[in-house]
C-alpha cells in the first residue's frame, strides 16, 4: 500500500513540474506593443520613421508578438517590395479588427505597413528582426534570410546592422534559455512518468 501512495505522490510531482515547465515556456515569450501608447498611427510632422527606429531599440525573437492597437487603419504583413513601394495590393496577412496580435514563427525579416491611402509613405511602417536564439545558434547551420530575400539588392552594404547597429539585448533572451530548460526537464519527467 505504501507503494501505491508513493506512486501517485510521483505522478502528481510530475504532472506539477510538466505544468511549470509549460508555464514557463509560455512566459519565456514577450509581446511588444507597437507605437507605445500612440499605437498604430500616421506618424505627424517630421518624424518619417518612428516605427523603424522603435525597432531598432528592441531585440525580438521567435514566439515574441507585435501587439497593434489602432481605429480606422489596419496592418498589413507584406514582403520586402511591397514594403518598400508602399504596395498594399499583395499583403501576406491583412488585420483590420483594431486590436491585432502577430506572433513570430520563425526568425528572420518581417515587414509591416499601412492599408490606408498615404500613410505608409508618411512613414507608418515597419521592418522587424527575428533573432535566432543564443541556444538554436550553436545547433542549427542555417543563417537567417538576408532582408534582401525577396529579390532586392544590397549593393551598398546598407543591411540593418549598418543603418542602426546591432539590436540591444533584452531581457528575453534569459527567460528563453532558461524555457529551453524547463522543456527538457519536462521531457525528462514525462519519460520518467511513462517508465513507471
Amino acid at each position: 500500500m505504501a507503494s501505491f501512495s508513493l506512486q501517485n505522490l510521483c505522478k502528481s510531482s510530475v504532472f506539477s513540474l510538466l505544468f511549470i515547465s509549460t508555464a514557463t515556456v509560455a512566459a519565456a515569450s514577450f509581446q511588444f506593443k507597437v507605437g507605445g501608447d500612440k499605437g498604430w498611427t500616421k506618424p505627424i510632422g517630421n518624424d518619417s520613421e518612428p516605427y523603424n527606429e522603435w525597432a531598432s531599440r528592441n531585440r525580438f525573437h521567435v514566439w515574441d508578438s507585435l501587439y497593434f492597437k489602432y481605429n480606422n487603419d489596419s496592418v498589413l504583413v507584406v514582403n520586402r517590395t511591397s514594403y518598400t513601394d508602399c504596395s498594399v495590393a499583395n499583403p501576406t496577412f491583412e488585420f483590420k479588427d483594431g486590436e491585432t496580435v502577430f506572433e513570430f514563427d520563425r526568425y528572420g525579416f518581417f515587414y509591416f505597413i499601412s492599408g490606408e491611402r498615404g500613410h505608409c509613405k508618411a512613414g507608418q511602417k515597419l521592418i522587424v528582426r527575428v533573432m535566432v536564439h543564443p541556444a538554436a545558434e550553436n545547433s542549427s547551420p542555417q543563417q537567417a534570410p538576408s532582408p534582401m530575400e525577396d529579390g532586392g539588392s544590397d549593393d551598398d552594404g546598407d543591411g540593418w546592422d549598418s543603418i542602426w547597429g546591432a539590436p540591444p539585448h533584452n531581457s528575453t533572451i534569459k527567460q528563453t534559455v532558461a524555457s529551453y530548460f524547463m522543456t527538457a526537464l519536462g521531457g525528462m519527467l514525462v519519460i520518467m512518468y511513462l517508465l513507471m
